[in-house]
């Protein structure tokens, strides 16, 4: 069983600013959690139970957002707000969280390669801390985790997206029998437009075993100047077999503004307090 799991969480969010020039890309609220609160209650749902978070300077709101509060529980308690001290104290207890400096912004490879020590010679899951992934059948951490389970070797999320916006991801070539799990022959990290192998994308999520830290140590910088995790992959490729997973469920990039202002909605009318409301308000625009 697979108990540890990175969240990489050091990226400027430059997509989003001016916002994130004060507070992480990863603090974005979705309704009333912030983005990166999702990405670990869903690692959590999965069995993982220590979690290191990746950061960089100006993210110390991510630390003491899961730091323990005690003057705000003690005044939620003397004022009776029960439900509320539930929720915070339920966020202490989701895992054990650690957090690790990555001290020169090298790229996703680079964050994933921080976490060396903390893995050791375990496999673990990888979440990137600005995609919340929903699903109505089990978390996709979980999905991931089963197919590990069965093959013993690193499995990836995989969605489906646009020819026209490949350009913006890791892309797999493979086979399939079911249209469903992929065993991949190829990698390319962001290819030019035209150039993409498949319309199948790497979804934020992945499973590595610990052998990922040796091929990430060797890989060079890539594209945009930095050490590419594809890359990394793409050599591990050679020597072993990866697998994709086009999981059940629904990718949200909260580090898109549209995708947000999106995501905000479908969440709020997942939501009993708001969704009647949110539903009135937008037929009421008659757009």
């Amino acid at each position: 069983m697979i108990k540890k799991a990175v969240i990489p969480a050091a990226g400027f969010g430059t997509r989003f600013l001016p916002f994130t020039k004060a507070v992480p890309k990863e603090m974005i609220p979705l309704i009333d959690k912030p983005v990166i609160q999702y990405v670990i209650e869903e690692a959590a749902a999965a069995g993982i139970t220590e979690i290191l978070v990746v950061v960089s300077r100006g993210k110390m709101a991510i630390q003491e957002h899961f730091n323990p509060e005690f003057s705000l529980e003690d005044r939620l308690e003397k004022s009776g707000k029960t439900s509320l001290l539930e929720e915070l104290r339920r966020i202490d207890g989701l895992a054990r969280l650690h957090f690790v400096y990555q001290q020169e912004l090298k790229g996703l490879g680079d964050a994933v390669l921080q976490a060396k020590s903390f893995v050791g010679n375990d496999p673990f899951a990888v979440l990137l801390g600005d995609t919340v992934l929903s699903s109505d059948y089990k978390p996709v951490t979980s999905q991931l985790l089963d197919v590990y389970a069965d093959r013993g070797a690193a499995v990836v999320a995989l969605e489906e997206v646009p020819q026209d916006l490949t350009s913006r991801y890791g892309v797999i070539a493979g086979t399939s029998d079911d249209d469903s799990l992929y065993e991949i022959n190829g990698l390319v990290e962001k290819p030019a437009p035209g150039k993409a192998p498949s319309n199948l994308v790497i979804a934020s999520r992945y499973i590595f075993t610990a052998d990922i830290f040796d091929y990430l140590e060797k890989t060079p910088r890539g594209k945009g100047n930095e050490i590419q995790l594809t890359d990394a992959m793409r050599a591990m490729l050679a020597d072993k077999a990866m697998y994709g997973l086009k999981f059940n469920g629904t990718r949200h990039d909260i580090g898109n503004k549209l995708d947000f202002i999106i995501s905000t909605i479908e969440f709020a009318l997942k939501s009993e307090e708001f969704r009647q409301p949110v539903t009135d308000y937008l037929k009421s625009l008659e757009l």
